[in-house]
C-alpha cells in the first residue's frame, strides 16, 4: 500500500511536573499512527538578534533520527540550530539518509549571512536532497523569523526558495537517479579517511536510531 507520512514539529512536554520541554519532530503514517520523534539535538544559546536561550526553557534530545523505507526514500530529521553541526549530517548520510530535514526559524541577522550557505553546504557534503521549512516575519516585540524555505539538490543546486514575503508552499521533484550519479561520479563516502578521523556515534552507534516504514516507493515530489 502506498504510504504517507507527515513530519510535524511541536513542542512536546513529557512531565507535567517538569517545566522544561523538548523541541521535538513527529513522524506520523497515513493511519495516523506515530512513527518516530525526533527531538532537537543542539539548542540554540545565542547572542544575535537580542539574544536568545532556548536551553531555559528546553531539554537536549539524545537520538539523531533516520526513517527508512519511505515513498521519498530514507529521510533524515533535524530541526534549527542544528544545521551547524556538519557531524550530524555526515552521520546521517552514512546511515543512509536520501533526504534531510531543517525545519527551522533562524533569526533575521543569522539568516541573511548564513541560512543559504549552510543549506547548500550540507546538501553538498551530503549528496542528499535538503528541505528546510521556515518560519517568518515578526512573531512579538522580540522576535523575528527570517524565512526563506529551501529544497536544495544533491548538487548543491537551489531548487526552491519561498522567499520572506508571507506564507506558503515550495515543491520539487527529486530525482533520485541523478542523486546517485553525483554520488557515483564523486564518491565521498569512500574516501573518507576514517583511519584518521573517525566519526563515532554515541553508546557503539546506538544514539543514531533507525525506523523503517514499509511502502512501495511512490512519488518522488517533496
Amino acid at each position: 500500500t502506498h504510504l504517507s507520512c507527515i513530519f510535524q514539529g511541536f513542542h512536546e512536554r513529557v512531565s507535567p511536573d517538569d517545566p522544561k520541554m523538548y523541541n521535538t519532530h513527529a513522524i506520523v503514517d497515513a493511519q495516523g499512527v506515530l512513527v518516530a520523534a525526533y527531538r532537537k539535538l543542539h539548542l540554540f544559546d545565542v547572542d544575535y538578534d537580542g539574544g536568545f536561550r532556548e536551553s531555559k526553557g528546553t531539554h537536549k534530545g539524545t537520538e539523531a533520527l533516520l526513517v527508512t523505507g519511505t515513498p521519498v526514500g530514507n529521510i533524515a530529521v533535524t530541526v534549527c540550530y542544528d544545521l551547524r553541526f556538519p557531524e550530524l549530517f555526515t552521520a546521517l548520510r552514512q546511515a543512509g539518509a536520501d533526504v534531510i530535514l531543517v525545519p527551522s526559524a533562524f533569526m533575521p541577522t543569522t539568516g541573511a549571512a548564513h541560512w543559504e550557505i549552510l543549506l547548500r553546504a550540507r546538501a553538498i557534503e551530503t549528496q542528499c536532497y535538503v528541505g528546510a521549512a521556515a518560519q517568518h516575519g515578526r512573531h512579538n516585540e522580540k522576535r523575528a523569523s527570517y524565512g526563506h524555505a529551501l529544497l536544495v539538490d544533491p548538487w548543491g543546486k537551489v531548487l526552491a526558495d519561498k522567499g520572506s514575503d508571507g506564507d506558503g508552499v515550495i515543491t520539487a521533484t527529486l530525482d533520485f537517479e541523478e542523486m546517485q550519479s553525483v554520488r557515483d561520479r564523486m564518491p565521498v563516502v569512500n574516501h573518507r579517511r576514517s583511519e584518521v578521523i573517525d566519526l563515532v556515534v554515541g553508546d557503539n552507534g546506538a544514539r543514531l536510531k533507525i525506523v523503517r516504514v514499509s511502502a512501495s516507493q511512490g512519488s518522488s515530489a517533496l
